[in-house]
């Protein structure tokens, strides 16, 4: 349990890093320079009013100097981080909860994938949150995955089969939809997502994301929240849902599913 608790801290840590790369790639402000700043009163925020959770909490969601309330999204990705990063973590070491320091296929697995975790996170939030999907972080995420698979696999056709193939799916979804239905994001993500779960874990993926989208899109229909025609909701953390749920889970949901097909 100590380990957990480790890898959590780990996590929070790196989630206030994300939310940089989550207010600052959409905006196309520069990353590594500059402190961060209150978006009312411009301020340099102090370090000790950076403390992941923390400082949220002593702070009452509330900048020192203007009072202005703090978004919600700031201690939110700091605590979905830390989730992730303990759910790769068992993930990973199978169940086990061991970790082999010795092992450099085992550490290089378990920061491949807190790599694409915490990509995975930017991605969503940035999209929920701007409605971008920074192509910096997909591209990113594409090179280490693509380094990753010829490395660690002997047989990576059904991985490149399988992002060509998202890729050229949404792809005909953007046409056909001129860009109303998804955005150009959402087709080079698609792109990542079969790179790095490859066939038939893709499938699981896109099927979950298409279900969840339209699910929460029909509630917020019927809650008036969102109009039938004429408004948009972002299909990236639709994505990044689906992408998680076939990364962690998806060998348990096909031993499931395969009876039944």
């Amino acid at each position: 349990m100590e380990v957990l608790f480790l890898i959590f801290l780990i996590g929070l840590l790196v989630g206030s890093f994300l939310n940089v790369l989550i207010d600052r790639l959409p905006r196309e402000e520069q990353v590594f320079k500059g402190r961060s700043y209150c978006e009312s009163c411009r301020k340099t925020i102090k370090w000790y009013d950076l403390i992941p959770l923390l400082s949220f909490i002593i702070l009452k969601a509330k900048c020192r100097y203007c009072r202005f309330p703090l978004s919600l999204y700031y201690p939110l990705v700091e605590l979905v981080t830390g989730v992730v990063f303990v759910s790769i973590f068992i993930f990973v070491s199978d169940g086990s909860i061991r970790y082999h320091v010795l092992s450099i296929k085992y550490i290089s697995e378990l920061l491949y994938y807190l790599f694409i975790g915490s990509a995975l996170i930017v991605i969503f939030f940035a999209d929920l949150k701007y409605g971008i999907i920074p192509d910096v972080i997909t591209y990113s995420a594409v090179a280490v995955s693509f380094l990753y698979t010829i490395l660690n696999t002997y047989y990576i056709i059904p991985f490149i089969a399988a992002a060509v193939s998202s890729f050229l799916f949404f792809l005909i979804i953007f046409l056909a939809t001129r860009g109303r239905g998804m955005g150009f994001g959402d087709v080079k993500f698609a792109f990542l997502i079969g790179l790095l779960l490859g066939f038939p874990k893709t499938i699981i993926s896109l099927y979950v994301a298409f279900l969840t989208g339209a699910i929460i899109s029909i509630i917020l229909v019927l809650t008036g929240k969102k109009k039938f025609r004429g408004s948009t909701v972002p299909f990236g953390p639709f994505l990044v849902i689906g992408t998680l749920i076939a990364l962690l889970w998806g060998d348990i949901l096909l031993k499931i599913a395969l009876p039944f097909l």
